[in-house]
């Protein structure tokens, strides 16, 4: 579905992105990791066309990506990490708006934001300003915005930032029903456990450098099955192993209070961004 070919983007002496390679399968959740500044918001906006890439390309259904290309950005919904909304227009006035804005003749617009409102449990709100609306719903109906035009493929950055546990499980209910419909995604998060639980592939970025992509199992698998957890009256230490057995060996060797668990992605992520900063530095 995404083709992003050693892709690089510079700002005045910043590099960005950097030889930016990934692939995203059609119907795929493809979680992008990274910390601050790593070059995930610039990588977006290169994939939706905002930027002028320096370096490489970006095909969408085998088809070249450039900022002129309005037929192949209309194949695209986005949801932005900040609340892009009209606050003082109704959660129906919104998706109609929206609609509008796509060229959508009013019938379809009607149909698809009574679909959209409903599905999203918003139905019995739609008539309440947005302004007036909990965080949640204002979540919800921003990727009910993105998918007016019923893209082909969503870009999801920090969807659910800012709102209570329960509304983001509701949204990440709702992301998988669109990727079982077909839908491909690409989300960044800086909730972990979200792109665990959403994420059929992974890619880590740090310092515009694309420097793994994998399965989630695959990636515990490269740092380790089990962790051993300890705190060494200064700091958390971790370390890791293959098997259960010599994870328990390390920790009956360990004085003071500790513990053995399955790795997580957490851990990996953690473990993997430390090498990467590591090796660059060298």
């Amino acid at each position: 579905m995404i083709k992003v070919i050693g892709v690089n983007k510079q700002f005045e002496d910043v590099q960005a992105v950097k030889d930016a390679t990934l692939e995203i399968k059609r119907g795929h959740i493809h979680g992008l990791l990274g910390p601050n500044g790593a070059g995930k918001t610039t990588l977006i906006r290169s994939i939706v066309g905002l930027y002028d890439i320096d370096a490489g390309e970006i095909r969408i259904n085998g088809e070249r990506l450039t900022r002129d290309n309005h037929v192949l950005k209309s194949k695209i919904g986005v949801v932005t990490q900040h609340i892009n909304l009209d606050k003082e227009l109704t959660l129906d006035e919104n998706l109609e708006f929206a609609g509008r804005l796509y060229g959508m003749p009013k019938a379809l617009v009607k149909t698809r934001k009574m679909e959209l409102l409903k599905a999203f449990g918003l139905e019995s709100a739609k008539d309440r300003q947005v302004k007036k609306s909990s965080g949640g719903m204002k979540r919800k109906l921003m990727i009910a915005k993105a998918l007016i035009h019923d893209p082909e493929l969503i870009i999801l950055d920090e969807p659910t930032v800012g709102i209570d546990v329960k509304a983001r499980k509701e949204i990440w209910e709702m992301l998988l029903r669109l990727r079982n419909e077909g839908k491909t995604m690409l989300l960044t998060t800086h909730y972990i456990e979200e792109a665990e639980y959403l994420s059929d592939m992974i890619s880590m970025i740090n310092q515009g450098v694309i420097f793994h992509t994998n399965s989630v199992d695959v990636l515990v698998k490269q740092v380790g099955l089990y962790c051993h957890e300890y705190h060494d009256g200064h700091h958390i230490r971790k370390c890791f192993f293959e098997n259960l057995d010599a994870a328990e060996e390390h920790r009956q060797a360990y004085k003071g209070n500790s513990m053995v668990r399955q790795t997580q992605l957490e851990d990996v992520y953690t473990e993997l961004i430390e090498a990467q900063v590591n090796d660059s530095g060298n």
